[in-house]
């Protein structure tokens, strides 16, 4: 006979799978609305809202747009952090949401400079910054509801939802504009089959809306809020007293996603199709090369986040820099050989690092902040590591290209973030079970140096504590 489950956990169960799944797929969409836009700076945005700057330029300015975004994460990262940590994690994720999907659903519309002239790029720079704003605080609202309603031995495979979100997300936006570019071919798809993956974006909107509204508020923050421990102004508590742990810390992400960010933002798909590049490849089968990496990013970062639990975050983090240090050395040799299959190899080898250095961030950061603040903690500190590892990757990249003649620049930039993310992992302690409450880790020093580190959780122990 099966066990009996008792009602409560059995409760509890099915909340925190429906947690995982609506976190998931809210990051999902969120980052498929990213992405898109990623896609087409790349793809389009330079000849057709900014093609004034001149050929080659173009390109610059469009992912500069695309770096621009990163700038206001900071922002929307303060003030969903400060709401986050005042009202709730669970109505700040449904805003966040909303915002980054109109803003998304809008680009669909807006029409080229050619139509409308300087006013086409301006439109189209504001929804970007509405874009940054919202991924600024979607992604630690997402986590903090992961990993705060998860069992403390299981918080590294139960708040691996939003960060498998993010893969999911490149997999979609791919998948959706390598469709396009066959329903569209050629010119077509420059005249009105990009807009459609835009306009798609309502759909997502409204499944992650649906799926956001039925969730539960975290634990620990109904906790806080029932015995008044909220924090008056919480960014202010965070500088205060954890400035350098959010630098430090915000420095894992960063060489996370400054690698990243050569298919996140598009850098690899306009190296290689550019008609004027030393490839030129077609679209369609580099998207879907894009799109079979970002599954292969997807399977590693679900499981870097299941392994932690068993092995520790460290353990796995440093595994995962030493893999990342593999695939941005091989990355540039394999695409300069010209063809998709050696593009892809290249890829899939990149996306295998970049997963595991990604599957475990949103535990690690959940794990260093006290319950009070850590929605700002965790929101900003990824928003700042997103500032200085991916904002301006593609544009980095692409004026070492223009200004070398050739990558091997690239892979020396891309190997440097690696090292910094490895070093600013060996600072910090392995929190790996730290209590979750609202006082345990607010003394607490996380840093490898000092004396003192923070308790595990036994296993069997209280979810929340």
């Amino acid at each position: 006979m099966s066990p009996v489950i008792p009602a409560p956990e059995l409760s509890r169960t099915r909340e925190q799978r429906r947690v995982f799944v609506a976190t998931a797929i809210g990051t999902m969409t969120e980052w498929y609305d990213f992405f898109t836009y990623a896609s087409a700076s790349a793809l389009i945005f330079a000849t057709e809202f900014f093609a004034p700057a001149g050929p080659g330029f173009a390109t610059i300015v469009a992912f500069l747009t695309l770096g621009l975004s990163y700038l206001f994460r900071p922002l929307g990262a303060f003030i969903a952090g400060h709401l986050g940590d005042k009202i709730g994690r669970r109505k700040m994720l449904v805003w966040t949401l909303l915002t980054m999907g109109i803003a998304t659903t809008l680009i669909g519309f807006v029409p080229t400079y050619g139509t409308i002239g300087i006013s086409a790029p301006i439109i189209l720079i504001l929804l970007r910054i509405l874009q940054g704003l919202s991924a600024g605080g979607e992604w630690g609202g997402a986590v903090l509801m992961s990993v705060e309603h998860a069992p403390a031995a299981r918080r590294g495979a139960l708040g691996v939802a939003p960060q498998i979100g993010v893969p999911l997300g490149l997999l979609t936006s791919s998948g959706v504009m390598a469709i396009m570019t066959m329903i569209a071919p050629g010119e077509a798809f420059v005249e009105w089959g990009w807009r459609v993956p835009f306009l798609l974006s309502i759909v997502l909107v409204g499944v992650g809306y649906y799926a956001r509204l039925r969730l539960e508020e975290s634990p620990v923050f109904t906790r806080l809020e029932q015995e008044g421990e909220r924090v008056r102004v919480p960014v202010v508590q965070l500088f205060r007293r954890h400035g350098w742990l959010v630098l430090v810390a915000s420095l894992i992400f960063a060489g996370s996603t400054g690698v990243g960010t050569m298919t996140t933002g598009g850098f690899v798909q306009n190296y290689t199709t550019d008609p004027t590049g030393p490839i030129h490849l077609d679209r369609e089968p580099i998207l879907w090369a894009v799109a079979l990496g970002s599954l292969c990013w997807l399977l590693s970062t679900w499981v870097s986040g299941v392994v932690s639990d068993r092995f520790g975050r460290k353990r796995v983090y440093v595994f995962g820099w030493l893999a990342q240090l593999v695939g941005v050395v091989a990355l540039f040799p394999l695409v300069n050989l010209g063809t998709v299959w050696s593009t892809l190899l290249g890829l899939v080898i990149l996306s295998v690092g970049i997963g595991i250095t990604y599957g475990p961030l949103s535990v690690v950061y959940a794990e260093l902040f006290p319950a009070p603040i850590r929605y700002s903690g965790v929101a900003i500190t990824y928003a700042i590591g997103a500032v200085l590892g991916g904002a301006f990757g593609p544009v980095i990249a692409s004026t070492l290209v223009k200004t070398t003649g050739g990558t091997a620049a690239v892979t020396v930039y891309l190997v440097v973030l690696t090292l910094v993310g490895l070093a600013a992992t060996l600072v910090l302690h392995d929190r790996t079970g730290v209590a979750l409450d609202g006082h345990a880790t607010q003394d607490e020093t996380p840093w490898m140096f000092a004396r003192s580190k923070a308790p595990a959780i036994p296993a069997g122990s209280d979810p929340v504590v």
